[in-house]
């Protein structure tokens, strides 16, 4: 039952108090605990306390979020409130990018214990608080990206952009193992790993260029593609507004696996269109491509010729309509 909970006066009162003081399915994921021990940092003894809890841990994310805005809203520091609240979902990824950071390490460090052949019992000690630090590492990872991907919405559902980490993949996972195997446990980590940075579902790309402000006919696309295509994931070329922004911030809205292609500036001024050959190699079911520049023709071109079937958008019918409107 919710911890407090309200003054009811019938079952309905008291399944509509469960319904808000109930946690939502991925804080439960991420904040119930398997591990009966937990140790983050070698120095330092394993600790048997509980995890946060999962419905304290989302009404803070929430209120945190809100308040910035709450505070800021019509006043002289409104403008100002969009980069605070950024700068707060930025710190959990920041943070969270850190873990998992010394996650990877505990993984070697398991992986090289896990090959050598050690009957004794001082060595298989020795191999369980490894698996038992890198477990803890997933643990409290997971807890942070959980609360960085709700914290995102929040800041979305505020300031009308998606949350866009200006370093490093978004990835989020649910990683459940306890008391396996240490080569299971690696095993099912990398491969956990692997579908999050390349998501094996079918992939729509789409590209545009960056002063595009309407979005409706995108969105109406992308709504289509995903009642066809439900477990697509979208590959856009990175770009900060325009298009690109605009599908981000369907992406965030639906749920849908996105994949930012930034630019290699190895390549100079062949940069993007050794991306756009990249995005064929995805082959991908689908490609939206909005009037751009050159480098949008020549992403279309490619797509064409790779046999992916490929939506345009130009903004010359976006301004006769608009004119026949008038």
């Amino acid at each position: 039952m919710p911890k407090n909970p309200k003054t009811v006066s019938s079952f309905a009162d008291l399944g509509q108090v469960y319904e808000e003081e109930t946690a939502s399915p991925a804080y439960h994921r991420a904040f119930t605990s398997d591990l009966a021990q937990a140790q983050l940092n070698i120095a330092e003894e394993p600790s048997s306390t509980d995890m946060p809890g999962p419905f304290e841990a989302e009404q803070c994310v929430k209120s945190m979020m809100r308040e910035i805005f709450a505070l800021m809203s019509d006043t002289r520091m409104e403008p100002i409130a969009q980069r605070i609240a950024w700068g707060i979902v930025n710190s959990f990824h920041v943070v969270a990018r850190q873990i998992e950071g010394e996650e990877d390490s505990a993984a070697v460090k398991l992986g090289e214990l896990a090959r050598i052949s050690d009957p004794s019992e001082v060595f298989a000690s020795e191999v369980e608080e490894a698996q038992m630090r890198c477990q803890s590492l997933a643990e409290a990872r997971e807890a942070l990206e959980c609360m960085r991907d709700h914290a995102g919405e929040v800041y979305r559902a505020n300031s009308g952009h998606p949350f866009s980490a200006l370093r490093g993949s978004r990835v989020s996972s649910v990683l459940t193992a306890s008391q396996i195997d240490a080569r299971e446990f690696l095993a099912a980590r990398t491969k956990i790993r692997r579908e999050q940075l390349a998501p094996s579902g079918p992939i729509v790309v789409i590209s545009g260029g960056q002063d595009w402000e309407d979005y409706q006919r995108i969105w109406d696309r992308l709504d289509l593609l995903k009642t066809r295509v439900p477990t697509m994931t979208l590959a856009t070329t990175a770009q900060g507004k325009g298009v690109d922004a605009i599908a981000a911030a369907w992406a965030a809205a639906q749920d849908v696996p996105l994949i930012a292609f930034r630019l290699n500036r190895g390549y100079g001024n062949a940069a993007p269109f050794k991306r756009n050959k990249l995005l064929a190699k995805l082959d991908p079911v689908e490609a939206i491509v909005c009037e751009g520049s050159g480098v949008q023709a020549n992403l279309a071109q490619i797509m064409r010729e790779a046999g992916v079937p490929v939506t345009v958008f130009h903004q010359v019918e976006i301004k006769t309509e608009e004119s026949r409107a008038a």
